[in-house]
């Protein structure tokens, strides 16, 4: 679109300082921890001739609002909001002081910054927050949508995708997939991605196929022979599983919380159902024991999925930054 970007960004082990990808200036410096106070650093270098600082917030903010000023505009780019999430990534009391405190304290500095976000759920907990210019611009897709409902595999089949840590819940799938087994003993699950939980779910759930990380190629064919996702989870920012699914003909079957409640229009492209395993099941059951309705899902996922783009995203973006 003609601008100039720099994107700062923690380092890794033989990661180059600085390069140009795709147009784009890198600049990598720190690690996870220190990236907050090299970024500030960084600001402080030099006059730069910057219109606008986007502060992409993570849990943990760059507190732009405390040291860009030179006239440059600062939008927040928040995906979703932590909540739930410490207490299952730090133990007692850390994760009730971040709950609690740390997060309400932080965002506090953004109230009046104009903020982007993926789904109208986080934008109504941004809002409640005291937030006061919330814009949402949905993710994009990032798979390519299909002509039409690929050939499903004959037996009933299930997929989860994503990262296996506690905060993706990968075990309530495998849970409702358990319940279901006892009906249907044909029923084939995949878990595809990788994590810590792995080696424990693997000797948990010894007839499930467990791939690990797949490239995008090997991971869109898995899906795209589903019957249908299973996703889980505490909370997302919207669900990019459940619209590249979407895209490859495979409906979704979701917590009914923040994130999926909006990449999931219950009973069009998917279900959703209360944050149970067994809950989870009772929705299984019905895309497995309705061929008509599973049909539907499967055609409407692939015309909900043509809602989406990236080229279409950074266009709505691109006005937000105007």
């Amino acid at each position: 679109m003609g601008h100039e970007v720099t994107l700062f960004t923690s380092g890794y082990p033989g990661c180059k300082g600085e390069e140009i990808i795709d147009g784009i200036r890198v600049v990598r410096r720190g690690d996870r921890f220190s990236v907050y106070r090299k970024a500030r650093a960084f600001y402080e270098e030099k006059p730069s001739s910057w219109d606008v600082v986007i502060d992409e917030i993570n849990t943990i903010p760059f507190m732009c609002p405390r040291f860009v000023d030179r006239g440059e505009r600062i939008v927040a780019l928040i995906h979703q909001l932590a909540r739930e999430f410490w207490f299952y990534e730090l133990p007692y009391p850390l994760a009730w002081i971040g709950n609690h405190v740390l997060e309400d304290r932080w965002l506090k500095n953004y109230r009046d910054v104009v903020t982007i976000t993926v789904s109208e759920s986080t934008k109504e907990e941004l809002l409640g927050m005291g937030f006061r210019d919330v814009r949402v611009v949905p993710n994009g897709l990032n798979a390519e949508t299909l002509d039409m409902v690929p050939p499903k595999t004959p037996a009933p089949s299930m997929v989860f995708v994503g990262r296996l840590k506690k905060t993706k819940r990968p075990e309530e799938a495998l849970k409702a997939y358990k319940i279901i087994k006892e009906k249907h003993p044909d029923l084939h699950m995949t878990v595809v991605g990788d994590g810590d939980l792995r080696k424990d779910l693997e000797k948990c759930y010894p007839d499930v196929e467990f791939t690990g990380y797949l490239d995008r190629a090997s991971r869109d064919a898995v899906v795209s022979r589903s019957w249908m996702i299973a996703v889980p989870g505490i909370r997302e920012g919207w669900g990019q599983v459940v619209t590249d699914s979407n895209a490859l003909g495979t409906p979704a079957i979701g917590y009914d919380i923040p994130g999926l409640r909006d990449s999931i229009h219950n009973g069009y492209n998917g279900l959703l159902s209360e944050p149970t395993p067994m809950a989870m099941a009772c929705e299984i059951e019905k895309l497995i024991s309705d061929d008509n309705l599973r049909s539907t899902f499967s055609e409407n996922a692939l015309k909900w999925s043509k809602r989406f783009s990236w080229d279409a995203s950074a266009a709505e973006f691109e006005k937000v930054l105007r």
